[in-house]
């Protein structure tokens, strides 16, 4: 699978505007194939206000941990009041700006034995939602989607059908030869 096809079918609701940012392992295939695609890729979406990165990859394997986001939208949901604080009592140093909060996550990615649960706030996730999984382990949460949610099941379960929808829907049009270029809201 090609690397636009396959952001296609993991990034539809960060393409469509309707999600903050995506998150997913793409394994590649032909390296050099796979940086050309990359480089044209990324400045694709930059022009439509975008940012695709590689949170982590090893080269040996073929596999990359892409990250696809809307940096005005995710600069703005990381600076809101409980959702700065909470990032700040996890050790980031929110001062620096997007690009290095951005490091410092890449850096736990990268280094730390387990997966930095914070991540699902770079994702989007609600906080009450991320804060829930840290307390409880993992466990009793109300429902279970794309992530499992501590708040309101009915509010996620919507969110959970409208990124379904969202990803069907663009998966169809791009498999018709609808280009990226369209498929992404600026």
């Amino acid at each position: 699978m090609c690397l636009e096809q396959s952001l296609v079918n993991h990034c539809s609701p960060t393409l469509a505007g309707i999600k903050v940012a995506s998150l997913y392992r793409f394994l590649m295939e032909d390296q050099q194939e796979f940086a050309r695609e990359y480089k044209c890729l990324r400045q694709t979406l930059s022009r439509q206000g975008l940012e695709l990165v590689i949170l982590k990859g090893c080269r040996e394997q073929g596999a990359f941990l892409l990250y696809v986001y809307r940096p005005a939208e995710l600069e703005k949901l990381l600076a809101e009041g409980e959702t700065a604080a909470y990032l700040t009592r996890q050790g980031y140093d929110l001062t620096g700006g997007l690009r290095q909060t951005l490091c410092q996550l890449v850096g736990r990615v990268c280094f730390q034995k387990t997966f930095p649960h914070e991540i699902g706030l770079f994702l989007g996730y609600p906080l009450e939602d991320v804060q829930g999984f840290v307390e409880h382990q993992g466990q009793n949460y109300t429902c279970r989607g794309m992530w499992k949610v501590y708040g309101d099941p009915a509010a996620a379960q919507r969110r959970f059908s409208s990124y379904r929808s969202c990803t069907e829907d663009y998966r169809r049009r791009y498999a018709a030869g609808t280009p990226i270029t369209k498929l992404i809201v600026a």
